[in-house]
């Protein structure tokens, strides 16, 4: 009994390690499906700092990944702005400023009078 409670502990690390590795290579895979979209021209960044789609008919997956994104964008804003007593809506504009900026060339960027353009 006790060596079978030493093999089940020595096993738990593995197990973390393997949650974590794979909680890593999702977060990265999210990433890759960004970039990927993007490439495709499906979506871009718009200047009230969320992303938007460029293409409406844009596959299912690709509209659900501009929905969690923008959706930990919306709490990161928030919280943001509570600890800056500063109002959402400028805490969006500088993050859609930043995010134009940053954007690589070739991909979408909506302008200020709403229309998608290649940056």
């Amino acid at each position: 009994m006790i060596a079978a409670n030493r093999t089940a502990a020595a096993r738990r690390p593995l197990k973390l390690s393997a949650l974590l590795l794979g909680m890593l290579v999702s977060l990265a895979a999210a990433a890759a499906s960004l970039d990927s979209a993007k490439d495709e021209g499906w979506i871009g960044e718009k200047p009230d700092g969320y992303l938007g789609l460029v293409r409406q008919d844009a596959p299912g997956d690709v509209k659900a990944l501009v929905n969690d994104v923008n959706t930990k964008r919306k709490r990161r804003y928030e919280q943001i702005a509570r600890q800056q007593g500063a109002p959402l809506s400028e805490v969006e504009k500088v993050g859609g400023q930043t995010a134009i900026e940053k954007t690589r060339r070739g991909h979408y960027v909506m302008d200020l009078s709403g229309r998608w353009r290649k940056k």
